[in-house]
């Protein structure tokens, strides 16, 4: 392991719930019901908000729809942020990682479907710049076609080969994106209950709950 990328939500930041408040109300306009955590898991964590309001919406492609309802969704994501002091934080061990990151001269940055007003939200709020260039964050800024082109450009970003990058997700998506990357070192936290999914793949090294239960 050169150098680690991160998923921030889910990963770095307990945030579902935030999550599935906001696609709710985003549901309840498209289509009249709201979404189950089945669907947050399956069919929305790692996949961009264009491709999740294009399946909210029936599957039928409609720009203008996904550019209005993505930026509505994530108004109604930070709202709940901020209004949820108490749980507005990242999760436990993830400073003290960052910190023996930097002490072992570990590269890494973050490979996010956010947007980038999510980001720049994390960054200010969390003081991540206290560790990572936000230069280097990868979001959705609609140029990636996927999670697997996102993690090429954050390997990129911080001069590591992909095949030496460690990886941290919390998503099957993101994994599968891994896999398909060619990464060879995925540590999973739990928040999406996948552990039983993944016993056999290889590539996963270890599973926890928090980022003090990893050993980087």
């Amino acid at each position: 392991m050169d150098g680690v990328i991160f998923d921030f939500n889910g990963t770095l930041f307990l945030d579902n719930d935030k999550h599935i408040l906001a696609w709710n109300k985003i549901s309840q306009t498209l289509r009249g019901k709201g979404i189950t955590e089945e669907e947050l898991h399956t069919k929305m964590n790692g996949v961009t908000n264009k491709y999740i309001v294009r399946y909210l919406n029936g599957g039928t492609p409609n720009e203008d729809i996904e550019a209005l309802y993505s930026k509505r969704k994530e108004e109604y994501y930070r709202e709940f942020c901020k209004a949820d002091t108490k749980n507005f934080h990242l999760i436990e061990g993830a400073e003290a990682l960052f910190n023996d990151l930097k002490k072992r001269k570990i590269p890494f940055t973050i490979a996010s479907a956010s947007i980038k007003e999510n980001i720049d939200f994390f960054v200010e709020n969390f003081h991540l710049d206290r560790w990572i260039n936000p230069d280097s964050i990868v979001y959705d800024n609609g140029e990636y076609k996927d999670k697997e082109a996102m993690f090429f450009q954050a390997a990129k970003n911080i001069q590591v080969p992909i095949d030496k990058i460690c990886v941290i997700e919390d998503s099957l998506a993101g994994v599968k994106a891994s896999v398909k990357a060619g990464i060879q070192d995925i540590r999973i936290i739990d928040s999406g209950h996948i552990a039983n999914q993944l016993k056999d793949l290889k590539s996963v090294k270890e599973i926890g709950n928090t980022m003090a239960d990893l050993h980087l």
